[in-house]
């Protein structure tokens, strides 16, 4: 996402690489439909992060897939969006069902904080299964939290649905779609960051937290990777497969 006139400029989602991308930029051609071929950006070192940087690419959504093999997502996403006054304390309530839900079926799950008002539940999977499989997965297991806690989730979009609740956003898991990556800025007033929270971190906010406690910018995130490492690793590697619905 583009904002050459700054973050309360204008701005826009670029997906296609630009005509004077420099040579040694990677890109891989990405098949979208009724609008073709597009050569998207392979953002895989830090020269060409630098020159995305350069071009006011200030927010970085990738795709769940990898560019060798697009139709097929490395993990099942849950995004999860407060409707006000709900806040990032009602979505670590609802990271928390999601994290005990998939711990019961044997899979390990981690969480992000969108770097604006949600929460981000990833599951790892790196294995062989389709987007048509992970969207309807999410799906059934949006709209059974929802069935169990009618008065705190929200499974459709429908924002006159969403006051005081979570919108557990399943829509991401789709061969089209983006999601802020880990590490991103997001473009707020302040320039709040997409990191990586610990359950313990989550278990805290959950429990009548401060919603600006994992807000953090980009000095303080550099801080916490120096201390901490990647959290967020895992996600890239770990083998676990989409058990039955």
């Amino acid at each position: 996402m583009r904002f050459p006139d700054g973050v309360e400029g204008q701005r826009f989602f670029e997906k296609r690489a630009p005509k004077h991308t420099p040579e040694w930029v990677h890109t891989a051609p990405i098949e979208m439909g009724s609008v073709g071929v597009l050569e998207f950006i392979v953002c895989d070192d830090r020269p060409t992060l630098i020159w995305l940087a350069q071009l006011a690419g200030l927010e970085l959504h990738p795709s769940l897939a990898k560019a060798k093999k697009p139709e097929q997502p490395t993990v099942l996403a849950f995004d999860l969006d407060p409707g006000e006054p709900a806040t990032a304390v009602e979505c670590a309530q609802v990271a928390l069902t999601l994290r005990a839900l998939f711990a019961d079926l044997g899979l390990e799950s981690f969480a992000k904080h969108s770097g604006s008002k949600g929460i981000q539940v990833y599951v790892p999977l790196n294995t062989k299964v389709t987007f048509e499989q992970t969207k309807s997965y999410a799906r059934a297991i949006a709209q059974a939290l929802e069935r169990q806690q009618p008065e705190l989730v929200v499974s459709k979009q429908d924002r006159k649905l969403r006051k005081g609740k979570v919108l557990v956003d399943w829509s991401q898991n789709d061969y089209s779609k983006t999601t802020v990556a880990v590490y991103s800025l997001r473009c707020r007033d302040r320039p709040w960051a997409s990191i990586p929270l610990t359950w313990d971190e989550v278990s805290e906010l959950a429990d009548d937290g401060d919603p600006e406690s994992v807000r953090l910018e980009a000095p303080q995130v550099l801080e916490r990777v120096a201390e901490r490492g990647d959290l967020f690793a895992p996600v890239l590697e770990l083998k676990q497969k989409l058990p039955r619905a």
